[in-house]
């Protein structure tokens, strides 16, 4: 009730302030699965008040996008035990906001299509892209599987968009934190 008692333009002051926040989920997806578990990422960043979801590929995302985000989640199939050429493009590319990237959430997903199939080179080539740019990097939560990133084989199950929701859930819970 306390908020209804501030001057109105103090109250739309703090509502601005707690709407302001974005969370970039960056994919590359060419048979859909990885763009599937960007989805079900989405979903958990919007279980932080306050925070809104911005799902690119790689083939959509600005470079405003990316500066304007909080945090970055990036994900990739598994393409020889790295992250695709498309996202590594992306990152290539906007090196030269590197330095304002700096203190922001990274995390990092990926599909692929056998088991043993380099899901968590693939994470750390992400992941280690992220650290160049002077990101704060996690892995999904330790209610998920406490790992690298959440990762699958083929298309993600429930179990598998259960742990994304809640790897965008932590980076946006986190993104919050930082900015407070």
């Amino acid at each position: 009730m306390m908020f209804f008692r501030m001057p109105a333009a103090r109250r739309v002051f703090h509502l601005m302030r707690r709407v302001i926040m974005q969370i970039l989920v960056l994919y590359f997806s060419k048979s859909g699965n990885t763009r599937k578990l960007a989805e079900a990422i989405a979903d958990g960043i919007k279980q932080a008040p306050g925070v809104v979801p911005i799902i690119r590929s790689t083939q959509e995302v600005t470079q405003e996008d990316f500066t304007n985000s909080a945090g970055i989640i990036a994900g990739s199939p598994v393409y020889f035990g790295n992250m695709a050429a498309q996202l590594k493009e992306v990152f290539d590319k906007f090196v030269v906001v590197r330095k304002r990237m700096e203190n922001k959430v990274g995390a990092a997903f990926t599909t692929s299509g056998d088991i043993s199939g380099g899901k968590e080179t693939t994470m750390m080539s992400i992941l280690q892209a992220l650290l160049i740019y002077g990101m704060i990097v996690v892995g999904d939560p330790l209610s998920a599987t406490g790992h690298y990133g959440v990762s699958c084989v083929g298309t993600p199950d429930e179990k598998t968009e259960e742990n994304g929701r809640k790897l965008g859930t932590r980076v946006a819970m986190l993104a919050q934190k930082l900015q407070s």
